[in-house]
Parts: structure tokens; C-alpha cells; sequence
């Protein structure tokens, strides 16, 4: 970890610790449920183990529950409609890709996670995510230097594309590569509705409201309505790549400030994070 890493990590304010302690904990059960995973395993048993798992450790509210996604299915392969996100009884094989993601809600903060692997070796996916490291940098790059969403939007694309690959968070609802999180007022029973926790769903139409009114969005697309500079707050980003039937994705939070220093204007909330250690590990070797 770079020293002006650790020096902010020092500094960072207890809400940033508790959105950072979510997100710990979130990646902490996509690594503890891959190690557990064996031939014949279904999606929706690995999204139950990912929500028992986190329960058992104080989750009682979510932004969405946990997905599961095997096969051809980490690329979104003919995903037409929403329902087809939601955990299948397709099983895991030796060699198949997968992808866990799990949105908890922990002491009122919020995280959102993507963590791709494989039940053994998969060299396909192990490029993907070999060459995610390049889209990391960049939209930390061109948050920082404030460019509108839309056009960072569109940059990771021509980048994917230049890889050689298909950008498959274009498969997401309004085809998004991001969206803000926040604070999630505690109560001893939280609701879900499709999926997705009625609080979370609740503040994210606040602000969606808040910045219709002031000409932003929490949703980061493609599309004229994400056309503005970066919003302060904290943004969940997953950039999701697709080749031949094969996906591979990172999500993690980005936290966006107004200071005109521009190493605190945008930085990752966390460095020590299994794909970020899996690149320091590529680059040292």
C-alpha cells in the first residue's frame, strides 16, 4: 500500500470506516462461500450461503440480496429482462466461471460487491480479470479530472472494446456502471421487494429526485441523464467484461469529494482488496 494510502486510510472519517467495515466483511463471505463451493453446487444455494453467512455476522437489511452467476450466465449471455439476474438452478462444473455479488447493509452503512472466480483453473477469466486493472485506473483518472460521467461512461467502453471484449454492464437495468450508496436508517425489520431492500431502494429514489431537481443522477449510464461531472458522495463501480461466454467484474466503492486537491477529490475507499492484491501480486511477480 502506497504511503499516501495508508495516510488517508489514517484519516478517514467514521463513516467511511463503517462503509469500509460492510465492504470488508462483503468480500470477506464472496472469498469464505468460493472456497466452499464444489461440482453440482446451484446459484441459488450459493446466494442462500452468502445470506445465511451474513446474517450469522449482524446483516439484517440489504441494497439488494446476493446473486450467484455461473457459466455462460457471468456474461449475461441473453439476458433480455430482470428476472433472468436472479439465481438459477444452473450448477456449478469443474472450470466454470462464477460471479457472487452481494449488496449487506451493516450498522446503517451500505455496500455493494462483485467477486469473480472460477472451480478451478479458467484462463479466460483470469485475463478478464487481468486486464480489469487498466479500467480501475482510468475511472479513477478521469473522475478525478472531473469529467462528465457520460463520457468516462463511454471511454471504459472504448477501452473494453479495444481489448477485445463486450461491455456487459450495458446488460444492467439502464445499463449502468455505477450508482450511489449511502447511509440506510436501521430498523429490526427491513423488507425486501424484487430483490432489493425498501429502504435502500427508498434513498436511492431520494436522490434520484434531489438530482433531478439539480441536473444529476445516482445512476452512471450511458445515457443524457448521467451527462454531468462527478457527484460527491460514494458510488458503487462495476465494470463488466464479456468474452464468448465468459465474465469477469470488480465492484467496489469510489468515494467522490469537492476538494480541488485532486488525490482527495476521488479514491477508492479500499486498496486491500482480493482483486487489488491479485494485481500487485501480477505486477511483482
Amino acid at each position: 500500500m502506497a504511503a499516501d494510502t495508508r495516510q488517508r486510510t489514517a484519516q478517514l472519517s467514521p463513516d467511511l470506516r463503517g462503509f469500509r467495515e460492510v465492504q470488508r466483511l462483503s468480500y470477506e463471505c464472496a472469498e469464505t462461500v468460493a472456497a466452499q463451493l464444489r461440482p453440482g453446487v446451484t446459484e441459488r444455494e450459493t446466494a442462500r450461503m452468502q445470506r445465511e453467512w451474513l446474517r450469522e455476522r449482524g446483516v439484517r437489511d440489504w441494497f439488494h440480496l446476493p446473486f450467484a452467476w455461473f457459466g455462460d450466465r457471468t456474461a449475461f449471455a441473453n439476458f433480455k429482462i430482470p428476472l433472468q439476474f436472479f439465481p438459477t438452478n444452473r450448477r456449478l462444473e469443474p472450470g466454470m466461471p462464477f460471479i457472487l455479488d452481494m449488496a449487506p447493509v451493516y450498522k446503517g452503512y451500505a455496500a455493494d460487491i462483485g467477486y469473480s472466480g472460477s472451480l478451478g483453473l479458467n484462463p479466460v477469466q483470469d485475463r478478464l480479470m487481468s486486464d480489469l486493472r487498466v479500467h480501475r485506473e482510468l475511472i479513477l483518472d478521469q473522475v478525478r479530472e472531473r469529467r462528465p460521467l457520460r463520457e468516462i461512461y463511454e471511454n471504459v467502453e472504448r477501452l473494453m472494446i479495444h481489448q477485445g471484449y463486450a461491455n456487459r454492464h450495458r446488460a444492467y437495468p439502464f445499463g449502468v456502471i455505477a450508482h450511489k450508496i449511502d447511509r440506510v436508517k436501521e430498523r429490526r425489520w427491513s423488507p425486501t421487494a424484487f430483490g432489493f431492500g425498501t429502504q435502500s431502494l427508498k434513498g436511492l429514489a431520494s436522490d434520484a429526485l434531489h438530482g433531478h431537481r439539480e441536473g444529476w443522477s445516482p445512476l452512471w449510464s450511458p445515457y443524457r441523464f448521467s451527462d454531468h461531472p462527478p457527484q460527491p458522495g460514494l458510488w458503487a463501480v462495476e465494470p463488466h467484461l464479456g468474452f464468448r461466454g465468459t465474465g469477469a467484474k470488480f465492484e467496489e466503492i469510489l468515494v467522490v469529494t469537492d476538494s480541488r486537491d485532486p488525490g482527495e477529490s476521488a479514491f477508492w475507499l479500499d486498496d486491500d482488496l482480493p482483486h487489488v492484491r491479485r494485481w500487485a501480486e501480477e505486477k511483482a511477480a
